[in-house]
C-alpha cells in the first residue's frame, strides 16, 4: 500500500471512555468483492479512511482506521488495558464470530473476559502458553527491516495522512529510497503473511 487513499475528512472521531479522539487501526485480509466492500465502508460514519490493496479477482487486504465509540471502548476496553496483548490472526468467521488469542497474567485475562460487556457472549476456545502464539515480530525481520519499520513509524510513514515518504526514511537510514521502499515491502509482506498464517 503506497498511501492512505480514501480520507474521510467529515467522519466524527468519538470518544473511548475519557481518551478523547481515540482511533482504531486494523489491517484485514478479505475474501470477497473489493468493489462492494469500498461502497459498504463509504456509509460507516466511524471510518475515518481506509486504503485496499487487492491481490487477486476475490481476495484483498484492507487497511481501515475508525474512531473508536463508546460501545466499541466498552466491548475493546477489558482487553486492551492493563498487560494483556492481542496476539494477530484476529480470523472474522462466516457465522459472524470473531477468534483472536490473548496473552498476559491469568488473572487479567479471566477479569477481561468477564468484563466483556453484553450482548457479546465470549467462549475461550484453548488454554495455552506463548508457543502456541505466532512468531515474534523480533524473528521475523532482519536487524535492517527492523530498523527501517522503526524509522518509518517514528517518522510518521505510516501516520493517517502519511508525514514522511520513502525519501525521508532513507534520508534517516543513510540509502536510497529504493532501497528503504524495498525494506519495508519485504518487512510488510513479512509481518502481514504471518498474520494470516501464510
Amino acid at each position: 500500500m503506497e498511501g492512505f487513499t480514501h480520507e474521510r475528512a467529515d467522519a466524527p472521531v468519538r470518544s473511548v471512555s475519557s481518551v478523547p479522539n481515540a482511533t482504531m487501526g486494523i489491517l484485514h485480509h478479505a475474501v470477497g468483492d473489493a468493489d462492494a466492500f469500498e461502497a459498504a465502508v463509504e456509509g460507516i460514519p466511524e471510518v475515518l479512511g481506509y486504503d485496499i490493496e487487492r491481490t487477486g479477482e476475490e481476495a484483498f487486504y484492507v487497511y481501515v482506521r475508525d474512531a473508536t465509540t463508546e460501545a466499541l471502548g466498552d466491548l475493546f476496553g477489558p482487553i486492551t488495558r492493563g498487560g494483556l496483548i492481542v496476539v494477530p490472526p484476529i480470523r472474522y468467521r462466516e457465522d459472524g464470530t470473531v477468534a483472536f488469542s490473548l496473552f498476559g497474567p491469568d488473572a487479567e485475562l479471566q477479569a477481561a473476559v468477564e468484563s466483556v460487556p453484553d450482548p457479546v457472549d465470549v467462549t475461550v476456545e484453548e488454554v495455552s502458553g506463548l508457543d502456541a502464539t505466532a512468531e515474534a515480530v523480533e524473528t521475523l525481520l532482519t536487524e535492517r527491516q527492523r530498523e527501517t519499520v522503526r524509522a518509518a513509524v517514528e517518522l510518521g510513514y505510516y501516520e493517517i495522512p502519511r508525514e514522511a515518504g520513502h525519501a525521508e526514511v532513507a534520508e534517516a537510514l543513510g540509502c536510497a529510497p529504493s532501497t528503504a521502499a524495498e525494506h519495508l515491502r519485504k518487512a510488510e509482506s513479512r509481518l502481514v503473511s504471518s498474520a494470516f498464517g501464510a
